[in-house]
């Protein structure tokens, strides 16, 4: 607390005014002012004697942070869906609140999925650097093909809030079947409801023309798209991953695009972040790779920093916060 009696608290990237505004009214606010992620040890210093924390996805805030920050903080807020980048057991065992951005991109999110599906399988990035290239030629019956969504099997491995915006979206395109699979199995009310079955996870690699994992990273989903499951799959198969890098082992899928184990493979998540450049998987014209984009529209980024700063707010001010993490 400062000498005017305002809490302190420290945001560590340059959000949208209107979200910085919400805190700048109650407490003594820092920021680090940049696009660029913070170096750790400038985030273990201006961490050190504040209040509450508004962090990013891409801040790790460990028990060090904590340890810094002092006995005093009292809130994490994260401007992100994922909680992987904070130590909720220190939290929970510091009596420390954390508060996180569920629902607000879960649209931007599915746009995104389908959008990286159909750049995948329809060849799209291909398509473009071929026409920039000068190999566009004359018309030839079967060149930069690829699969239809019409008549196929859609796989969704979790089905959350963003798979299901996913799946909503792929309906109009005439898919035959949707399946999942998730940690536990969905009523069959649910099933109904929205046209889906459940698979077992061999399964569903077995059967699925195309596969969109969407779920969290846990010791449980870990790895668990390897060799084994990239042998099991068709050779026919885009592979579309939006949940965590994590989930893939990125050297047996770069292996599997190779070897032609699967058709190809679209990505908008991987280990680590950002990928370094001269990683083999750029090298392939059949894996389609974005930044983590999944939220990056206007309106969704500045709701998240939005709905974070309130957070915030609600957690220092002892008020019910909007989106609180229960640990």
């Amino acid at each position: 607390m400062t000498m005017s009696g305002k809490l302190k608290v420290f945001v560590t990237a340059r959000l949208p005014a209107v979200a910085v505004n919400i805190l700048r009214e109650r407490f003594d606010v820092s920021i680090w002012d940049s696009e660029d992620d913070i170096p750790k040890d400038i985030l273990l210093e201006k961490s050190r004697g504040k209040d509450g924390l508004l962090c990013l996805l891409t801040n790790k805030i460990d028990k060090k942070v904590l340890d810094e920050a002092g006995k005093q903080l009292r809130v994490v807020s994260t401007m992100s869906v994922g909680l992987d980048h904070i130590d909720l057991n220190e939290c929970k065992a510091r009596d420390i609140k954390v508060g996180y951005t569920p629902d607000i991109l879960t649209s931007a999110t599915a746009e995104l999925g389908v959008g990286l599906l159909l750049a995948t399988s329809r060849r799209i990035v291909e398509g473009t650097n071929a026409a920039k290239n000068g190999s566009w030629g004359t018309w030839k019956p079967m060149w930069l093909c690829g699969p239809s969504l019409e008549g196929s099997t859609v796989g969704f491995f979790g089905l959350g809030r963003i798979g299901l915006a996913i799946l909503q979206r792929l309906k109009p395109f005439g898919v035959k079947c949707f399946k999942y699979n998730t940690l536990n199995e969905k009523t069959k009310e649910f099933e109904t409801e929205h046209g889906v079955t459940y698979a077992t996870f061999n399964d569903l690699l077995a059967t699925s023309d195309f596969l969109i994992s969407c779920s969290s990273l846990t010791s449980a989903t870990k790895n668990i798209f390897n060799k084994e499951a990239f042998d099991m799959m068709k050779s026919t198969l885009i592979f579309i991953n939006i949940a965590r890098g994590g989930v893939v082992m990125q050297d047996d899928l770069c292996q599997a695009l190779i070897d032609g184990k699967i058709r190809a493979a679209g990505l908008d998540v991987t280990t680590p972040e950002p990928l370094p450049t001269d990683h083999p998987l750029f090298q392939l014209p059949n894996c389609v790779i974005t930044p983590h984009i999944g939220s990056a529209t206007d309106e969704t980024r500045t709701a998240m920093a939005v709905l974070a700063a309130r957070n915030l707010l609600a957690g220092l001010e002892n008020t019910p916060m909007p989106s609180p993490y229960e640990l």
